[in-house]
């Protein structure tokens, strides 16, 4: 199980060194430093706790509250450093899942080996 774990590690490893792994960090450090980005983030927050304690409770939330999340919504999605941390991702996103389908071949092929590791 060791060897597993040592194999992970060094994937894990490979995967940061990417280009897609190192955009997404410069992405999300900036939108960190972005004033705007971290306001409209936690105005989202403040919005969807005040939704979502209407709904648990039955109701349906303020229309003000609907409305003043759509916007900040859209004042995030038009931020280009939001754009560039959301495409970040996207890229990266694609890296971990040709890694999950290669891992995925690895263990079909495995499964199929007559060959018992212990």
């Amino acid at each position: 199980m060791s060897g597993i774990m040592d194999k992970a590690h060094e994937l894990g490893g490979a995967m940061a060194r990417t280009d897609e792994y190192q955009a997404l960090k410069r992405a999300i450090d900036a939108s960190s430093d972005d004033r705007d980005v971290t306001e409209l983030r936690n105005e989202l927050d403040r919005l969807e706790a005040a939704i979502t304690v209407a709904l648990r409770a039955g109701k349906e939330p303020e229309d003000d509250d609907k409305t003043a999340y759509e916007q900040t919504l859209s004042r995030l999605q038009a931020n280009s450093t939001y754009q560039r941390l959301v495409a970040a991702q996207t890229n990266f996103d694609k890296v971990v899942q040709r890694v999950n389908e290669q891992i995925s071949k690895g263990l079909e092929e495995g499964a199929s080996s007559r060959i018992i590791l212990t």
